[in-house]
């Protein structure tokens, strides 16, 4: 019986066994569908590359060290369930050196069957992965990444420090050895070409040479085996990237050198060679400490979380770990300790600081019953609190989780720029090709015309370009953490930069939300616990200062029992009471139930009760402007952003409270409906931003380009939510505009820059001005200027 070989791993079955697939043969679906993967992501080049090599069939393939991927504990850990059944989990993939690298670990997964989303930040290396575990393991997914020549394992915060050290200590014993070699080959070369003036025998020059072969040999090949291992598995996967610049241009130099060295008179350039592999390394060392100082910032939100807390149970005390505590689990807490978890306090009172939440320096007290935010800590006594969420669930985590995936999605600007510099480094290796030919066909002088083109391969600068947006980008999510802003996705940035419309919820976003009674009128005896009850059901702020009002002030009050309840949103609430029949809300919405209201003059703010079909009550109120709203409105408008205010209150309400702060256009009496429709039709002529922070704002937000919620808000408005106000400051939310803008022309700066150094510097190259070593300089200095003038996106809380 004959045998064919397998089309992918070489291995040769009997022809009846294997799958045939045109003119192919496939040992197993594995290598079949391995085949068709590299075929469709234009990686085809791979089988001419590995020549006769015969591959493991992917089928049979070992994964004794991925298969613990799988083990249900360790996706208890690392994975997430999202609400559609996908699976989800961040990665950190080694051996990303530039945008291209991005470009193909992404093209790759993508092309995999299960795989719903796949994005790999370049500044962090960290990839969020969403797939579906009924088509693909999280094993497979590793090691289709590890066959393309990178690794990858879970991100985990608690072992990212180990791991970044030990990479990092590794980079810098290179970069000490190549240091080490400057410094020596520096001192060669300075004799050296001392002699060339002075006079020196050729004896002496050939020593010389030898002393900087032997010094540049393990420079190049020990502190530069990166730029090789890169450039290796670029051209495995028909890339040209950065690190193929580097590589052959050292390597060229290089072996150019060794020639020379056998053929004298001509000159050796061993001390370029080491200073290639030295300025680029201590260019991409300080890069790595840049993006290690801005990251560092991102992590502070969660960075001296306990690991575990004391749990109470029958009165004995154990110490448990954070993530296994339960909901109705009673916590110990003592003074000076950081709150892991949300609760409600059962024992005890103290002061809490919330500052790393809602950047409020003041203390807040806190007694019984008084609901305690994980990420506060406690500043006084010890106290006992009931767990309301389990770890995951608990303010710290999620704020923490929002700020670590800010950077999974891309803004559209650096797709661009990736998609870009993925090419630029092929443009350059063709343009240094016709400048070596060019010189050599004028001149005939093989050694200027190398030099030249090895010049222009070592200055062109695809870093720097690949650089400009993230870590500018990371750069403005950091300073607006520290401002009290959450993006919870960097895109948003892009966005809210191009903002022409700015629509304003008002109560709690631009007023308080917390009214204050002005005048309780009684119009008929009846039982005030009605009223209790009945304001007790709904979240809205002049609901709850009632409710307030006569706890604060009657005696001998008790909830009852309620039925029919009914929330109309913008109108009012009704149910059934003890028996009774009762109504609250506006003027209008008591007038349609068939109320008499004639003798209620209609004021800026007011709630009316009817009991059993008669009005028993005209409560008057009067809700505060927030501190910086004037101001926030103006600088709106001095950015060319047109504003608006949408409320369900009356109109002479939002009438006044729009003509107190010149807002350009205000609507009234609307409902979450009314909110939503008006954004859709305003989303059509531009990029609408809108802030709020109730239940009724959860659709309108939702509808929105930009949905901003502040933070003491309705949960649902900050789920609805692209940008969470930590401190539910006006003066926060402003700096979120600033730092948008700020960001963007940032990264327009840092494109401006890698665009002019190119256009300057590659041309001197061509023109023979430029030697391989200030060229390598060169190099470096322009990425480290784009990271310099991205850590001018810095703010204050003002």
């Amino acid at each position: 019986m004959s045998k064919v070989e397998c089309t992918h791993c070489g291995l040769e079955f009997d022809k009846d066994v294997m799958i045939e697939d045109s003119e192919n043969y496939f040992c197993c679906n594995g290598c079949q569908g391995v085949y068709h993967l590299l075929s469709d992501s234009g990686l085809d080049s791979f089988y001419s590359k590995k020549g006769d090599t015969k591959l493991t069939p992917k089928d049979s393939l070992n994964y004794e060290n991925s298969t613990r991927f799988d083990l249900e504990s360790f996706k208890e850990k690392y994975i997430k369930i999202d609400k559609d059944g996908f699976a989800s989990i961040a990665l950190i993939i080694e051996g990303i050196h530039c945008s291209a690298c991005v470009w193909l670990n992404e093209k790759v997964l993508h092309q995999e069957d299960g795989i719903v989303q796949a994005s790999i930040n370049f500044t962090t290396h960290k990839a969020k992965i969403v797939y579906d575990q009924d088509i693909i393991s999280l094993s497979q997914i590793i090691e289709i990444i590890r066959a393309i020549g990178y690794n990858a394992y879970p991100y985990d915060p608690s072992t990212k420090e180990k791991t970044t050290n030990l990479q990092r200590k590794d980079y810098y014993v290179r970069l000490i050895v190549a240091v080490f070699g400057a410094m020596n080959i520096m001192t060669i070369a300075f004799a050296k070409y001392s002699g060339y003036f002075s006079g020196m025998s050729l004896e002496i020059q050939k020593l010389l040479q030898l002393v900087e072969f032997v010094v540049a040999t393990p420079v190049l090949f020990y502190s530069g085996w990166m730029y090789f291992r890169g450039a290796y598995f670029g051209l495995k996967n028909r890339f040209v990237n950065m690190d193929f610049l580097v590589a052959s241009g050292a390597s060229l130099t290089y072996f150019y050198s060794i020639y020379a060295m056998f053929n004298p008179p001509s000159h050796t350039y061993f001390d370029s060679v080491v200073m290639i592999v030295t300025f680029v390394s201590i260019g991409k060392f300080m890069e790595v400490l840049s993006k290690k100082a801005i990251i560092d910032k991102l992590d502070m939100v969660n960075s001296d979380l306990p690991d575990d807390v004391m749990v109470i149970v029958d009165n004995n005390k154990i110490q448990t770990p954070s993530i296994d505590v339960k909901v109705d689990d009673i916590i110990e807490i003592k003074a000076g300790e950081k709150i892991v978890i949300d609760g409600i306090l059962i024992s005890g009172e103290g002061s809490f600081d919330e500052s790393s939440i809602s950047g409020e320096a003041t203390p807040y007290y806190k007694k019984v019953d008084d609901t305690i935010i994980s990420g506060s800590i406690l500043l006084d006594s010890t106290l006992r609190y009931r767990a309301t969420a389990t770890y995951e669930d608990s303010t710290i985590y999620k704020l923490a989780q929002l700020t670590n995936e800010a950077m999974d999605k891309k803004p559209k600007i650096e797709n661009l720029t990736n998609e870009i510099s993925g090419w630029f480094s092929l443009v350059i290796l063709g343009v240094s090709l016709m400048a070596f030919a060019g010189w050599y066909y004028s001149s005939g002088d093989l050694e200027n015309s190398m030099i030249i083109g090895i010049s222009v391969i070592v200055i062109a600068c695809p870093c720097a370009l690949a650089l400009a947006t993230p870590i500018a980008t990371l750069v403005g999510i950091g300073s607006a953490t520290k401002n009290n802003l959450i993006f919870k996705e960097a895109k948003h940035l892009e966005t809210m930069s191009n903002a022409k419309y700015m629509v304003f919820d008002k109560t709690g976003t631009l007023t308080h939300g917390k009214p204050k009674i002005l005048s309780f009128d009684i119009k008929q005896q009846f039982d005030i616990s009605l009223v209790y009850t009945l304001t007790s059901h709904s979240s809205h702020p002049i609901s709850k200062s009632i409710y307030q009002y006569i706890a604060d002030n009657y005696s001998n009050i008790k909830e009852l029992d309620a039925s029919k309840i009914s929330l109309i949103e913008a109108k009012g609430i009704s149910a059934t009471i003890d028996t009774h029949s009762v109504v609250g809300g506006s003027r209008s919405y008591l007038s349609q139930l068939g109320i008499d209201v004639e003798d209620i003059k209609i004021d800026d703010s007011m709630f009316l009760v009817a009991v059993d079909g008669v009005l028993a009550l005209d409560v008057r109120l009067e809700d505060t402007l927030k501190d910086g709203a004037k101001e926030l409105i103006n600088n709106l408008q001095k950015m060319g952003i047109k504003t608006y205010m949408l409320t369900g209150d009356n109109e002479s309400v939002a009438s006044k409270v729009a003509q107190s702060l010149g807002i350009d256009e205000y609507h009234s009496f609307l409902s979450p409906f009314d909110k939503a429709d008006f954004i859709m039709r305003l989303k059509s002529e531009g990029v609408v931003v809108m802030a709020g922070d109730g239940i009724n704002d959860a659709l309108a937000l939702s509808n929105s380009n930009i949905a901003i919620a502040m933070g003491s808000g309705a949960k649902i408005a900050i789920e609805a939510s692209d940008v969470i106000v930590l401190d539910n400051s006006l003066k926060s939310l402003q700096n979120g505009f600033e730092i948008s803008k700020t960001t963007f022309y940032n990264i327009k700066q840092n494109l401006l820059i890698s665009l002019v150094y190119n256009l300057v510097t590659i041309p001197l190259a061509v023109m023979g001005y430029i030697i391989p070593m200030i060229a390598a300089l060169s190099m470096s200095l322009s990425s480290l200027l784009v990271v310099a003038n991205s850590f001018r996106i810095k703010y204050k809380n003002r």
